[in-house]
């Protein structure tokens, strides 16, 4: 061998030993989304906590390359590179040499699980569908610790010890993997963060200590203060006394206004929410003593009003008629559920008001922010002039989908609406869709209902399975989404007369037009700023399928949502038995032939059409704007 590659080598041994970072992978994970998390500036913690917080910071992006990677860790061969880059992050604090951290324990895991399906194949799927449930979520409060509480079942079903192999150790993965998969926000939402992996400004102890020792100074001073105030107010005991009598009677009155059953609990319920209580007298004065002009909305449940708060804000009240004390028990319960759900597709429940008083009777009224679009009926059928574009369309079609997934699979316990309508569909100013009304089928009384049939829903919109036998799923409310859809695509009803005042339905009517390949035939014609063909018949064959009567046939929601908000395509559509509102002659040959003991469209037509004419009317559609 020459010289000259003697030298060659000599020079590669040299550089590859004291540079290996020029040979060196880059790092694929992304420490830049600790950066919104970390206070600023951030205290100096004991190398003790200080080694904790670069442990959680490096658990939350392992989370986040698990989300993008379906991986828990980097290769090996980038793990120097990795430390370095998140060294940069805090270059006055040697993670490495200070905690004792290998360098490749970043690339290294324990039990042989590095992948997601490997972490699977260990877990029941009732037990990953359990973290779905808690997890799937925003983690405030106790979402947060239903979430946690079903990690801890995960752990137990793997970790047989405590023993850790590298620095993300064994206990960590089932946070490192709910915050990928389980919660739709993610590993670097702030709450996601706080509750997983305690990263955030909130989760500073130097910030709890300094709260301590305030709070510690605070007693002091008000210990001082209070001697020299119990001292010199001594005198006013007997006064109070005499007061707290006249309190007393006025008391007495008080708790009728809370009802017998459900005061107290609405009470605890607005202790750990932003729920407010509201007065009789206040929600009188916010609606004008309840003034016919103030209505906004009626229905078999009562009416909506439009009020004004004390502060100037424009809401929204919801006035239950028919109520006794007795239901407030289910009111204070399907209260709770609906106060503890939050998400951006859904009216968000501002108030209450439990009273009863000689004149009006038992009283019961929700309180919800105004929304200054109305519904979405009021733009199809409604007085509004002015037609929807299809840009509004979409979007009204995409956050109502997105509302309603929330509810079936980010709302624990789940809910199943039961009454999907396009006058359940409210619009804010920046026409973003908010699904009302969800859980409050379940506390309105017989007799008071808006509805036509013997099952909470509206007709034209119930589900057949539903309104037949009962049968409730969360794929009742996607039947009922693709009637609503296809109403948003075609301006008709979902249920209307025909000239023979037979009843007609909207989904059959796109169904016949879709097996004729002419999709594009069910968009209202005038619609302003049209948007591609493709993306239209998208949206009408999604419209069918949701609406197949039967269910197994359905999408979920969340399935629903990725086809709209994706290049996923639809499903080829099942065959339908015949229209499920059909001539005499086809029911009665779909009869004779239909043996299969499946859903049989014939009794749903004869239902519908009974119904139809026992109400007198059709679908009013009223609107409830809040």
């Amino acid at each position: 061998m020459s010289i000259f590659h003697h030298l060659f080598f000599f020079f590669f041994f040299f550089i590859s030993s004291f540079f290996p970072l020029c040979f060196a992978q880059s790092c694929p994970l992304n420490f830049t989304i600790l950066r919104p998390l970390i206070p600023n500036p951030r205290p100096r913690l004991n190398t003790s906590m200080e080694c904790h917080y670069v442990l959680q910071g490096l658990r939350l992006v392992l989370s986040d390359y698990l989300r993008r990677t379906s991986a828990f860790f980097p290769p090996l061969d980038t793990a120097d590179s990795c430390w370095q880059t998140y060294q940069t992050l805090d270059p006055s604090f040697d993670m490495r040499s200070t905690c004792g951290f290998q360098t490749a324990w970043i690339s290294e895991g324990c039990l042989n699980l590095t992948t997601k399906s490997s972490f699977e194949a260990r877990i029941p799927n009732a037990t990953l569908s359990d973290v779905v449930s808690n997890c799937n979520q925003s983690l405030q409060g106790s979402a947060c610790a239903s979430c946690t509480r079903s990690l801890a079942n995960v752990q137990a079903l793997y970790l047989a010890d405590n023993s850790t192999a590298n620095v993300s150790d064994c206990t960590a993965y089932p946070s490192i993997y709910a915050g990928a998969f389980a919660n739709y926000p993610g590993p670097t939402d702030a709450d996601t963060a706080s509750c997983l992996f305690s990263i955030g400004p909130g989760n500073n102890n130097s910030n709890r200590r300094s709260n301590r020792i305030g709070l510690i100074l605070g007693v002091l001073v008000g210990v001082g203060v209070g001697l020299a105030v119990l001292i010199s107010g001594s005198w006013f005991a007997y006064r109070k006394y005499q007061a707290s009598k006249r309190k007393k009677g006025r008391d007495r009155i008080r708790s009728l206004e809370m009802g017998s059953l459900g005061g107290s609990g609405l009470r605890s319920i607005s202790e750990s929410t932003n729920l407010i209580h509201f007065s009789f007298d206040e929600i009188k004065e916010a609606t004008k003593s309840f003034s016919r002009h103030n209505i906004i909305g009626t229905g078999g449940y009562g009416n909506v009003y439009k009020g004004y708060l004390s502060d100037g804000s424009e809401v929204a009240l919801k006035r239950f008629k028919n109520c006794s004390a007795a239901g407030d028990a289910n009111f204070t319960h399907e209260v709770e559920v609906i106060a503890s759900v939050r998400h951006v597709n859904l009216v968000a429940l501002r108030g209450y008001c439990t009273a009863t008083t000689a004149l009006e009777g038992h009283q019961r009224i929700i309180v919800c922010d105004l929304m200054k679009n109305g519904s979405l009926y009021d733009h199809l059928f409604g007085s509004m002039e002015k037609k929807l574009g299809w840009p509004i369309r979409q979007k009204i079609a995409l956050g109502t989908a997105r509302g309603l997934a929330y509810l079936h699979y980010g709302a624990q316990p789940a809910i199943i609406h039961r009454d999907i309508k396009a006058s359940n569909i409210l619009l804010d100013d920046k026409f973003e869709a908010k699904v009302a009304d969800f859980g409050l089928a379940k506390f309105t009384p017989e007799g008071m209902t808006h509805l036509s049939t013997r099952v909470a829903g509206t007709m034209g919109y119930v589900a057949p399975e539903y309104a037949l036998y009962g049968q409730l799923t969360e794929r009742s409310d996607v039947y009922s989404f693709g009637v609503v859809l296809l109403e948003l695509l075609s301006g008709k009803k979902a249920l209307v007369m025909d000239d023979d005042n037979q009843p007609s339905l909207v989904a059959d009517w796109a169904w016949s037009l879709v097996k004729a390949e002419r999709a594009l035939d069910v968009i209202e014609d005038g619609m302003p700023k049209l948007g591609p063909p493709e993306v239209l018949e998208k949206y009408v064959l999604i419209a069918v399928l949701c609406s197949h009567p039967e269910l197994q046939c359905r999408p979920t929601m969340d399935q629903v949502v990725k086809m709209l908000e994706t290049d996923t395509s639809v499903p080829s559509i099942p065959e339908r038995p015949i229209p499920l509102v059909a001539p005499i002659d086809d029911i009665e040959r779909s009869i004779g032939s239909n043996s299969s003991g499946q859903f049989s469209s014939s009794g749903y037509q004869m239902f519908i059409h009974e119904s139809s004419h026992h109400s007198g009317r059709k679908d009013e559609g009223t609107s409830s704007s809040y």
